[in-house]
């Protein structure tokens, strides 16, 4: 069975994560999908694109047991691809989640233009309670959307937030009644379907290529901060210890 479906409904592509049974976590088969689908070039009548995740999550973020059995040796990590390339995408995205958004799943919401969520949702960077530090493209992310004090507590504390949390601090979107979260993203939908496409094409553009200053800032000593945090005993051990649904033990090496 395939990680992604695509589906088109006349002007909208809807992408839904297909890994229930596993909250939707992300592996490499399913990044593979993801890239593709957001690298290819929109259709003529292409107008907005909305993401989904099947089942009761929206996505729990990389598979961390994969990530045990096989760590990334690259240079450049393939869950950042898949974000940049959502939002470089030419067409304004439309997220809706429903219950956790958990590290790469809060990050996939935040790279979209719109992020509409049931109240009962949970958002989290749950990273430094597992000994991982996020990377200066997804910190920049959270800088953009939640400010200094949301990136904060988001990374710092490392616990979900709830899906009003983060609507009242203007992170997400909305945040509605479980029962009307289909009706509420439509209407999103629904309104940039009709809205001239080269113009939203436009102010998506404009947007990112303003909020784009922070990316000439110099930062090869933090990214070997990360690098550090990620290669540590500490992160061998929370990735362990969160797969076995145990406390971590962490020792500062």
């Amino acid at each position: 069975m395939s990680r992604v479906r695509v589906e088109k409904n006349g002007l909208v592509k809807t992408v839904t994560l297909c890994r229930p049974e596993k909250r939707n976590a992300m592996d490499g088969e399913m990044l593979d999908a993801l890239l593709e689908v957001f690298t290819a070039k929109p259709d003529d009548n292409d107008r907005v694109i909305v993401v989904r995740g099947e089942g009761p999550s929206f996505c729990a973020g990389i598979d961390l047991a994969e990530r045990q059995r096989k760590p990334s040796t690259g240079t450049e990590s393939p869950v950042e691809k898949v974000f940049h390339a959502i939002e470089m995408n030419p067409l304004p995205t439309v997220a809706v989640v429903q219950g956790a958004a958990i590290a790469g799943g809060c990050e996939m919401a935040l790279h979209c233009e719109f992020v509409v969520a049931a109240d009962t949702a949970r958002f989290g960077m749950s990273l430094a309670q597992i000994g991982l530090a996020p990377t200066w493209f997804l910190t920049k992310k959270l800088m953009e959307v939640a400010g200094p004090v949301g990136t904060r507590e988001i990374l710092m504390l490392g616990d979900p937030m709830p899906a009003p949390w983060m609507a009242d601090r203007g992170i997400i979107c909305r945040a509605v009644p479980e029962d009307q979260l289909d009706a509420e993203a439509q209407k999103i939908i629904d309104r940039l379907s009709a809205n001239a496409p080269l113009s939203l094409r436009a102010m998506k553009a404009l947007i990112v290529r303003e909020l784009a200053f922070r990316d000439g800032i110099e930062h090869e000593d933090i990214d070997a901060l990360v690098r550090a945090a990620r290669g540590s005993n500490d992160a061998k051990e929370g990735i362990a210890a969160r797969l076995e649904k145990r406390a971590p033990v962490f020792t500062g090496t």
